[in-house]
């Protein structure tokens, strides 16, 4: 029977996705391989009709560089219990599939694993390999190389954010930017600088004090604060979608959101448009303070995951998509497919950036002690700092409340 690799993606889509599973799908077509593309994640390994699809050439040409997924992506976890009664080890063995190749994070990794042993375990051996994946970029990889899709998300929301600001400068107004990243303000770092904005607002910043929206909106009216200072009655406040999820509850509930919750309680903070809320604070502050100023939100999100991957990660996903195949006839297994900047590829095993003690991968966040991050913070931002306190008591009356640096506790 042919030899053959199945394929399938997991979590949300990031740009590139279509470029790794074309790449992997002509590399292992033109070394003899039968390549299947699994639709719907892990979900169509535990039924018994999985919906996939064999590759051939012109299919992996007409999607390599292409936004969005191909492979219907999925965040489906199988339970013990499907393991037991539902996993599909009959649709391995009638395709004589040697290799599972999986793309995602690092949950998506650890399935692989899992599958694999428990395939193992019932006398059939496979090989899998993961390609890691996230527009936030806070999987921690070796010499601070990207995840893939991160540069192109940025460039698209780069492309956003400047329009955006351009609106401010000509209608004379501010609008809040919210960008992706849960747990790093990775998107949010890139695209605010690239764009030159006023303030920008990420989780890191608050290294030595706890996270509030007080403290955020702080920021934000100290920006708005020292642009009237320079005669400019416009700007952008960048706030990365990190700090929301470091808010505690009762902050949360303060700011008057009205929230639906999850089965355990909690607010399903994910369908809060995080512009949207810092945005009505800011309005509401401001007009505390008698401070005339315009506000809008902008969400940047969604509109980045599926868009039309840049020549970087053209390149990229191309590169790790040919390193699976390397990496497969090697001989490795249960690992990530990592390239360095040299463009020398080699395996990366998942036990070699866990947390030995809980087991999951720690997110990479932006390193704010580089040249580059102190940069950004001393030359283009724009903030109140004891030099202008008296010059800003035209507009409130205790400047030292927004002091950027005494905010943050640096």
């Amino acid at each position: 029977m042919e030899k053959s690799i199945v394929i399938l993606t997991g979590g949300g889509p990031a740009p590139g996705m279509n470029t790794v599973v074309g790449s992997i799908a002509k590399t292992f077509m033109v070394n003899g391989y039968r390549v299947l593309g699994l639709h719907g994640g892990y979900k169509g390994l535990f039924m018994p009709n999985p919906n996939y699809v064999v590759f051939d050439f012109s299919l992996a040409d007409s999607i390599f560089n292409r936004g969005g997924s191909f492979l219907r992506m999925s965040r489906y976890k199988p339970s013990e219990e499907d393991y037991e009664k539902n996993f599909n080890l009959e649709f391995f063995k009638s395709n004589n599939i040697e290799l599972l190749v999986t793309v995602g994070g690092d949950d998506t990794a650890s399935t692989a694993n899992k599958i694999t042993k428990f395939m193992k375990q019932h006398n059939y051996h496979i090989k899998n390999i993961h390609v890691p994946k996230t527009i936030d970029n806070d999987i921690p990889l070796p010499k601070n190389a990207p995840t893939f899709g991160y540069h192109s998300a940025a460039a698209g929301g780069t492309s956003i954010a400047s329009t955006v600001y351009e609106d401010a400068r000509t209608s004379g107004s501010w609008f809040v930017v919210a960008a992706m990243g849960r747990s790093a303000g990775h998107l949010a770092m890139e695209i605010g600088a690239a764009c030159h904005y006023p303030m920008i607002v990420i989780p890191e910043m608050f290294n030595k004090t706890e996270i509030t929206v007080d403290k955020i909106i702080k920021l934000a009216i100290s920006s708005i604060l020292k642009r009237k200072l320079m005669g400019l009655d416009y700007g952008a406040i960048m706030v990365s979608e990190g700090v929301f999820h470091e808010l505690n509850e009762e902050d949360l509930i303060s700011t008057g959101v009205t929230f639906s919750y999850d089965e355990h309680g909690h607010p399903e903070l994910g369908k809060i448009s995080k512009a949207q809320l810092f945005n009505d604070v800011l309005e509401v502050r401001l007009k505390e303070l008698g401070l005339k100023i315009k506000s809008r939100p902008v969400e940047i999100g969604y509109e980045v995951r599926c868009g039309t991957p840049i020549a970087y990660d053209l390149m990229y996903c191309s590169e790790l998509g040919m390193g699976v195949y390397q990496l497969f006839t090697e001989g490795h297994s249960g690992c990530m497919v990592f390239m360095d900047q040299e463009g020398s590829i080699s395996p990366l095993f998942l036990e070699d950036i866990q947390d030995p003690a809980t087991g999951k991968i720690p997110p990479r966040g932006v390193n704010i002690y580089t040249d580059k991050s102190q940069a950004v913070f001393r030359h283009l931002m724009n903030y109140i700092t004891e030099n202008e306190y008296e010059a800003a008591k035209k507009y409130v009356k205790n400047p030292e409340e927004f002091d950027f640096r005494k905010i943050l506790n640096w």
